[in-house]
């Protein structure tokens, strides 16, 4: 499978004039479509001509086997039509992406964990947005880690820029430890952290139906979803002019090779339906289609894909909430799915004999992608014993589903209101817990507030030691 040219989208954010611009530049090109891929940029499907491509300068274009400048992820299609943080509006994330204008030699997700349609923790920078307004976790996961780390303190939301920058300067030192991260930030830039008071929490939800036209108050959002990743460059075109028409500033692209108009005025909907009615677009797939994460233009891999849907359909198999990514071999993967089929590396043949491919299935800690916890289910099984041993897996989901994960976090929430303490400044709120320490003031974790120099202050707004109150930690 050769790699394709790629277009950076930021955040998989473009108003409607923007993806006609590049529509415009891939029909020049000489294409009828383009894909799209995993981390919410935009795919050249057949090879192009290099020398055209110059006369396209207001688009980003990485040309294939280039060093590499990744794309930022963000859950910015998910905002108004999915749980979401209080505060972490549409103009919020547009503010929070308008900050990174230079080349990212990292991947970067900013994410909010309320939402289930984009991943948390498949970057090597993911920002995570937390209780406290304009403020994130950190989790770092550099090139050559094997685990997800988290930073000892919160990031400001006008910061995000400058740290990530300040990591991707410092990579030529091989950062070991987090620590050692957290000092080379601190002495390169000047930033405003925040303590951590809590631990992230991430709800679990169902992964969501996220196609056709869905109502919202007084708007509607449209996903569309094309199975053979190759979205038509009229149909495009004629759908950007009618966003326009109907005053609708972005679309959004997801990180399931679909994408997402929202705003759609009420009275617009028969207009709409009528525009997608001309195109013969099918905006009624199923669940078992929209669920899979598949590797882009990998013929093999969709073929794959199809086999199985094909054998859940014939079931009757309800996948709801579940979902499936194919992967090569796995050299240092790193999933996001429920469920994974992994395809081993096809030994040497032998004596010109067919060796059969192989597959491994692996599956989620609780069937939550977000645990980051993958479980070994079988190994070497031929593609016949793939949709039996799928199958047998989504039972074992529904089985186990809202039970097991409800009695834990009951047993969590008793445990936490009733022995956790911690101390709260009077003034802005700000907690100090002696898990988690100090950083910002190089208080180290489980240090107790007893403990602290009477001339300890409060990391936001600097009021002194005697203005902290004990409070028992109820979530």
């Amino acid at each position: 499978m050769s790699e394709s040219y790629r277009l950076i989208v930021n955040g998989g954010v473009l108003s409607p004039g923007e993806l006609k611009y590049i529509c415009e530049a891939a029909e020049s090109l000489g294409l009828s479509a383009i894909s799209f891929g995993s981390r919410q940029d935009i795919i050249f499907p057949e090879p192009i001509d290099k020398e055209k491509l110059k006369t396209f300068n207001k688009l980003q274009i990485v040309a294939p086997n280039h060093e590499r400048i990744e794309n930022i992820v963000s859950s910015y299609v998910s905002s108004d039509i999915f749980p979401s943080t209080s505060w972490l509006t549409s103009d919020r994330y547009l503010y929070v992406l308008e900050q990174f204008k230079h080349e990212l030699k990292l991947r970067v997700n900013i994410t909010d964990p309320k939402q289930r349609l984009v991943p948390l923790f498949t970057g090597h920078i993911n920002f995570i947005a937390s209780e406290h307004e304009d403020y994130w976790y950190l989790y770092i996961r550099l090139p050559e880690w094997k685990k997800t780390v988290m930073y000892p303190a919160l990031i400001y939301s006008w910061d995000l820029d400058k740290v990530e920058l300040a990591i991707e300067n410092m990579l030529q030192e091989e950062p070991e430890t987090i620590e050692t991260i957290f000092e080379l930030v601190s002495d390169a830039i000047d930033t405003n952290n925040r303590t951590v008071d809590y631990p992230l929490e991430v709800p679990f939800y169902p992964f969501p139906y996220y196609e056709g036209m869905n109502r919202i108050g007084d708007k509607y959002w449209l996903g569309l979803y094309w199975r053979n990743n190759l979205y038509d460059l009229s149909f495009l075109k004629a759908m950007c002019d009618l966003c326009a028409e109907n005053k609708i500033g972005k679309i959004s692209i997801t990180p399931w090779k679909s994408f997402i108009v929202k705003g759609i005025p009420v009275q617009a909907k028969l207009q709409w339906e009528k525009f997608l009615g001309k195109f013969g677009i099918n905006v009624r797939h199923s669940m078992l289609e929209l669920n899979w994460h598949l590797p882009v233009n990998d013929k093999d891999a969709l073929s794959l894909k199809k086999y199985l849907v094909t054998n859940f359909d014939q079931n009757d198999i309800s996948t709801y909430g579940l979902t499936f990514g194919l992967t090569n071999y796995a050299s240092n993967a790193y999933y996001f799915t429920s469920v994974v089929i992994e395809k081993n590396k096809q030994p040497e043949a032998l004596n010109g004999f067919t060796i059969r491919d192989t597959y491994n299935l692996l599956y989620a800690k609780n069937f939550d992608p977000n645990t980051r916890d993958y479980i070994m289910h079988v190994q070497d099984i031929d593609k016949v014993e793939l949709p039996g041993l799928l199958m047998e897996l989504s039972q074992l989901y529904f089985d186990q589903l809202g039970t097991e994960r409800e009695e834990v976090s009951i047993k969590d929430v008793k445990k936490e209101s009733i022995e956790e303490e911690v101390y709260q400044c009077k003034d802005c709120l700000t907690v100090y817990n002696e898990v988690y320490g100090d950083i910002t003031q190089n208080i180290p974790p489980n240090t107790s507030f007893e403990s602290l120099p009477e001339t300890y202050e409060c990391s936001l707004c600097e009021a002194p030691k005697s203005n902290f109150e004990k409070k028992v930690l109820v979530k």
